[in-house]
């Protein structure tokens, strides 16, 4: 058992001074699942402050706080993200492996020079203070912790003097709150089923690597343009036949085909249009090599996840789609790579069988 000095422990420091003219809105980010806790979030930041805090959640049906309908979605997040004075970051079982909120996290702090705070609700503060988010300020959820949260939050509030006792009032409300919805998930098979992070410190180093990629974004463009500032031209995106992802799943040599050498040539496909998807096929491709057989699965996965959410998220369509077969590619990419663990599984054929 973990001595109580050896544990993290919550942090909350002050975020960084903002002009106090400018009106405070906290942007709460959360799974569309955690719209019970994003609600009761929004009502303790209420209370406290007599309605002059306001917050944004894009799960309000009931209220303004949500996105109207016939609004285009992600420009009206990138429209709250960047009024926010805060963004508090609500960690539960169901969000802390899920993409979105990493996104809208690293879009607030990295571009916009937001304040970031994550809250561990519903599980151990070590799963934020590890993972991708320990970079973030976290704090955990006991009633000390949230109430220092909470009186941070009300003192965006020009001449604010918060009172402890009435704010530590309103947190064990809505602790009160909080516990019985993630006691009803903790009793539910929904997140049971979902696939638990394969590695924190994989996706952290990943998540550091995006993080390279966005710094250096402005030398790449200058490299990208003529003398004349005219953007060089890349190539287009080479036009093939379906039957090909067919044929190179059954490429390599020998008896038995060579999934690894598969991926090499499909993740080449991605290398000026998604280069983050083939560095991630290149990692599977040597995990592959290497022999081990878990590191294989495990880095396939990766690629086959951030695929996925590439195809279904807002980057491509931010981007540009530069062609209809890129977009099949991307879309048939986790399919493509599930066959590829299932070939890789295969057992040795019988050479002795086939000899006779």
């Amino acid at each position: 058992m973990m001595a109580d000095d050896d544990k993290p422990k919550p942090t909350t420091p002050d975020a960084p001074k903002r002009d106090t003219t400018e009106k405070a809105l906290i942007f709460i980010s959360h799974d569309v699942r955690d719209g019970e806790l994003a609600e009761a979030f929004s009502k303790l930041l209420t209370s406290v402050s007599a309605g002059v805090l306001k917050s944004f959640r894009s799960s309000d049906r009931k209220g303004a706080q949500g996105i109207e309908y016939g609004v285009e979605w992600f420009p009206e997040l990138m429209k709250q993200l960047d009024k926010a004075s805060d963004v508090v970051c609500l960690l539960t079982p169901r969000s802390i492996d899920r993409p979105w909120i990493l996104y809208e996290a690293g879009v607030a702090k990295g571009k916009l020079q937001r304040s970031v705070l994550g809250v561990a609700l519903g599980i151990p503060f070590n799963m934020a203070s590890t993972g991708p988010f320990a970079q973030f300020q976290n704090c955990d959820d006991d009633e000390e912790s949230l109430t220092k949260l909470v009186m941070q939050l009300v003192q965006r509030i020009p001449d604010s003097e918060p009172d402890h006792d009435d704010i530590l009032l309103q947190v064990k409300t809505f602790k009160s709150k909080a516990d019985k919805v993630l006691a009803r998930l903790g009793g539910s098979d929904e997140t049971a089923d979902q696939d638990r992070p394969l590695d924190n410190s994989t996706v952290a180093k990943l998540f550091e690597e995006v993080k390279v990629m966005f710094r250096d974004l402005p030398s790449r463009l200058e490299s990208g343009l003529g003398d004349e500032g005219r953007i060089k031209r890349r190539p287009r995106f080479r036009r093939f036949h379906p039957m090909m992802i067919e044929d190179m799943i059954h490429m390599g040599g020998g008896k038995r085909p060579d999934p690894a050498l598969a991926i090499l040539m499909f993740a080449s496909f991605f290398r000026d249009d998604a280069p983050w998807l083939y560095e991630l096929g290149l990692e599977a491709y040597r995990a592959a090599r290497s022999g081990s057989s878990s590191k294989a699965r495990a880095a396939m996965r990766i690629f086959q996840r951030v695929a996925e959410f590439t195809a279904r998220g807002p980057f491509m369509e931010e981007m540009g789609m530069p062609s209809e077969e890129m977009h099949m590619m991307l879309m048939e990419t986790p399919r493509i790579i599930e066959h590829y663990m299932n070939r890789a599984g295969e057992p040795e054929p019988d050479v002795q069988r086939d000899n006779e």
